[in-house]
């Protein structure tokens, strides 16, 4: 991994379910649930366990920061479902080649969201930032350590 980028997505339990998922970014930690990533019945997670089917949305994520090299812009990337809410990682590119890499919540709603599978969420138009939790960095270091953390996420197993 990037050892100088603060940004981890990592299980940290292997009881499943509940609190067994954690983001790291800066100096804030985030403990979130798998319940979503159990009941993911899109085409890509069809009988995948966990780690496979956080690989995918990590693959997703590097896929749509990939969009912002070179050009710049915004790009939206969930890590927690919930039923009333969701949280994601908004990344703030002005120039294609620096972000800022911030997490925050929107109210949509996690019950039509596939983690495997979110291309096709609404757009996110109500994040609300967190205080203190985000971290400043090139997009190509972020592509590292999102690859790093999916290639971690797949050798957990189911």
């Amino acid at each position: 991994m990037t050892a100088d980028l603060a940004l981890r997505f990592e299980r940290i339990s292997s009881r499943g379910a509940h609190n067994d998922l954690r983001l790291s970014i800066g100096t804030h930690r985030h403990v979130c649930d798998s319940y979503y990533f159990a009941i993911d019945q899109s085409p890509t997670a069809a009988g995948a366990g966990l780690g496979t089917k956080m690989g995918r949305l990590l693959e997703q994520w590097n896929e749509q920061v990939a969009e912002l090299v070179g050009s710049g812009g915004i790009a939206y990337l969930p890590y927690d479902f919930s039923d009333q809410c969701t949280a994601w990682l908004r990344v703030s590119s002005p120039d294609g080649q620096t972000a800022l890499v911030q997490a925050g919540w929107s109210r949509i709603e996690a019950w039509g969201i596939e983690p495997s599978d979110y291309a096709d969420t609404p757009e996110v138009t109500d994040f609300a930032p967190i205080d203190g939790a985000g971290i400043e960095c090139s997009l190509l270091d972020l592509t590292a350590c999102i690859e790093a953390n999916r290639a971690a996420s797949v050798a957990t197993g189911p």
